[in-house]
Protein backbone atom coordinates (compact mmCIF):
# COMPACT_ATOMS: atom_id res chain seq x y z
CA UNK A 1 0.00 0.00 0.00
CA UNK A 2 1.40 3.37 -0.90
CA UNK A 3 -0.08 6.70 0.65
CA UNK A 4 0.16 9.61 -0.99
CA UNK A 5 -0.43 13.89 0.30
CA UNK A 6 0.12 16.49 -1.62
CA UNK A 7 0.37 20.29 -0.47
CA UNK A 8 1.51 23.59 -1.62
CA UNK A 9 -1.73 24.82 -3.52
CA UNK A 10 -3.76 27.94 -3.13
CA UNK A 11 -4.83 30.95 -4.90
CA UNK A 12 -1.95 33.21 -6.64
CA UNK A 13 -2.02 35.86 -9.48
CA UNK A 14 -0.72 35.70 -12.85
CA UNK A 15 3.23 35.36 -12.86
CA UNK A 16 2.77 34.18 -9.61
CA UNK A 17 4.45 31.07 -7.95
CA UNK A 18 3.65 28.37 -6.19
CA UNK A 19 5.74 24.92 -4.63
CA UNK A 20 3.78 21.59 -4.11
CA UNK A 21 4.67 19.07 -2.38
CA UNK A 22 4.25 15.47 -2.34
CA UNK A 23 5.00 13.12 0.21
CA UNK A 24 4.66 9.41 0.16
CA UNK A 25 5.01 6.24 2.62
CA UNK A 26 6.46 2.92 1.82
CA UNK A 27 9.97 2.10 0.80
CA UNK A 28 9.22 1.83 -3.33
CA UNK A 29 8.51 5.80 -3.09
CA UNK A 30 12.15 5.50 -3.61
CA UNK A 31 13.04 3.66 -6.39
CA UNK A 32 9.65 4.28 -9.07
CA UNK A 33 9.09 7.34 -11.33
CA UNK A 34 6.85 9.78 -9.28
CA UNK A 35 4.45 11.52 -11.67
CA UNK A 36 2.81 15.16 -11.24
CA UNK A 37 -0.73 15.28 -12.90
CA UNK A 38 -3.17 18.00 -12.83
CA UNK A 39 -7.27 18.20 -13.86
CA UNK A 40 -9.69 20.54 -14.13
CA UNK A 41 -13.38 19.98 -14.06
CA UNK A 42 -14.99 17.83 -16.88
CA UNK A 43 -11.78 16.86 -18.70
CA UNK A 44 -9.40 13.91 -18.12
CA UNK A 45 -6.06 14.26 -15.67
CA UNK A 46 -3.35 14.89 -17.56
CA UNK A 47 0.51 14.44 -17.41
CA UNK A 48 2.44 17.25 -16.12
CA UNK A 49 5.81 16.32 -14.88
CA UNK A 50 7.63 12.66 -14.33
CA UNK A 51 10.72 12.78 -12.50
CA UNK A 52 12.84 9.15 -12.36
CA UNK A 53 14.71 7.50 -9.29
CA UNK A 54 17.84 8.28 -11.16
CA UNK A 55 16.44 11.87 -11.43
CA UNK A 56 15.84 12.05 -14.70
CA UNK A 57 12.66 14.49 -16.09
CA UNK A 58 9.71 14.89 -18.36
CA UNK A 59 7.67 17.78 -18.87
CA UNK A 60 4.77 18.52 -20.62
CA UNK A 61 5.12 21.10 -23.16
CA UNK A 62 2.59 23.34 -21.76
CA UNK A 63 4.89 23.69 -18.47
CA UNK A 64 8.31 23.52 -20.39
CA UNK A 65 10.19 26.36 -18.66
CA UNK A 66 8.13 27.48 -16.18
CA UNK A 67 7.92 24.03 -13.98
CA UNK A 68 10.69 22.41 -12.61
CA UNK A 69 10.13 18.74 -10.47
CA UNK A 70 12.39 17.55 -7.83
CA UNK A 71 12.86 14.80 -5.34
CA UNK A 72 14.45 14.26 -2.18
CA UNK A 73 14.65 10.33 -1.48
CA UNK A 74 16.07 10.48 1.99
CA UNK A 75 12.65 12.35 2.67
CA UNK A 76 10.16 10.53 0.63
CA UNK A 77 9.37 13.73 -1.27
CA UNK A 78 8.57 15.49 -4.60
CA UNK A 79 8.15 18.61 -4.97
CA UNK A 80 6.81 20.92 -8.06
CA UNK A 81 8.19 24.66 -8.54
CA UNK A 82 5.54 26.71 -10.47
CA UNK A 83 6.61 29.56 -11.88
CA UNK A 84 4.78 32.00 -14.46
CA UNK A 85 1.71 30.92 -13.48
CA UNK A 86 -1.09 31.62 -15.95
CA UNK A 87 -4.58 31.00 -15.65
CA UNK A 88 -5.02 27.73 -17.70
CA UNK A 89 -2.86 26.11 -14.79
CA UNK A 90 -5.26 26.56 -12.63
CA UNK A 91 -6.32 22.45 -11.88
CA UNK A 92 -6.61 19.95 -9.36
CA UNK A 93 -2.79 18.87 -9.23
CA UNK A 94 -2.10 14.99 -8.04
CA UNK A 95 0.99 13.42 -7.87
CA UNK A 96 1.10 9.48 -8.55
CA UNK A 97 3.17 6.46 -8.52
CA UNK A 98 2.65 3.39 -10.61
CA UNK A 99 3.68 -0.14 -9.16
CA UNK A 100 2.70 -3.84 -9.11
CA UNK A 101 0.20 -2.80 -12.12
CA UNK A 102 -1.48 0.02 -10.30
CA UNK A 103 -1.58 3.58 -10.04
CA UNK A 104 -1.93 5.11 -6.39
CA UNK A 105 -3.21 8.84 -6.33
CA UNK A 106 -3.06 11.48 -3.77
CA UNK A 107 -5.83 13.45 -2.74
CA UNK A 108 -5.07 16.17 -5.20
CA UNK A 109 -4.21 20.09 -4.23
CA UNK A 110 -6.26 23.08 -5.35
CA UNK A 111 -4.14 25.83 -7.51
CA UNK A 112 -6.00 28.51 -8.58
CA UNK A 113 -4.31 31.36 -10.84
CA UNK A 114 -6.60 34.51 -10.82
CA UNK A 115 -6.24 37.88 -10.60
Amino acid sequence: QVQLVESGGGLVQPGGSLRLSCVGSGSIFGIKPIDWYRQTPGKQRDLVATITSGGSINYADSVKGRFTISRDNAKNTVHLQMNSLKPEDTAVYYCSIYTNYHRYWGQGTQVTVSS
